[in-house]
């Protein structure tokens, strides 16, 4: 069992050519991240990557290609498709201030102004304007827009996240 704490910075959505490179999405904001990786862990998951060494890396204009030292042609790179690629949570790219990596925000308790118990953030949606939490409240789901209106605090040493409601956003 490792103790790596990993985090996921993109995923392996295709193939590309004979000689072993795969199209990433990313799942950040900074995909410059890319041009300094010398490695990254590659799985399904965190717990299931394995350390994977870079031979090229290209941005495009469509997204990132790279391409692994042991996975040298098509149909080694065709097996990697579907997984994850993450950065050891210590070589992340630090966030500016007030700013968090979404596995930080989810699973927060959300608590109102009162310290009255809303739920817990179950994901983190992507929006062009802004992004929204998925809060789990009473087994319904509260779209919560990411903006200072509503979250007025969020402190990931105590797992919460204190948020302001307008009138009608429970029901």
């Amino acid at each position: 069992m490792n103790n790596r704490s990993l985090v996921a910075i993109g995923k392996i959505v295709k193939a590309f050519g004979i000689r072993g490179d795969v199209v990433i999405l990313p799942m950040t904001d900074n995909i410059a991240r890319f041009k300094k990786l010398k490695r990254v862990f590659v799985g399904a998951s965190g717990t299931a990557a394995l350390e994977m060494q870079i031979a090229a890396m290209q941005i495009e204009q469509r997204g990132v290609r790279l391409r692994f030292v042991n996975a040298p042609d098509r149909t080694a790179a065709e097996k990697l498709v579907g997984s994850l690629l993450f950065v050891d949570e210590k070589d992340a790219v630090r966030l500016p201030k007030g700013t968090f990596f979404v596995h930080h925000i989810v699973g927060l308790n959300v608590i109102d102004e009162d310290g009255e118990p809303i739920g817990v953030v179950k994901d983190v949606l992507k929006y062009p304007a802004n992004d929204v939490y998925v809060v789990e409240n009473k087994g319904k789901e509260l779209l919560l827009p990411a903006v200072k209106e509503f979250v007025k605090k969020i402190d990931v040493d105590a797992k919460t996240m204190k948020v302001k409601l307008i009138d009608g956003m429970l029901e």
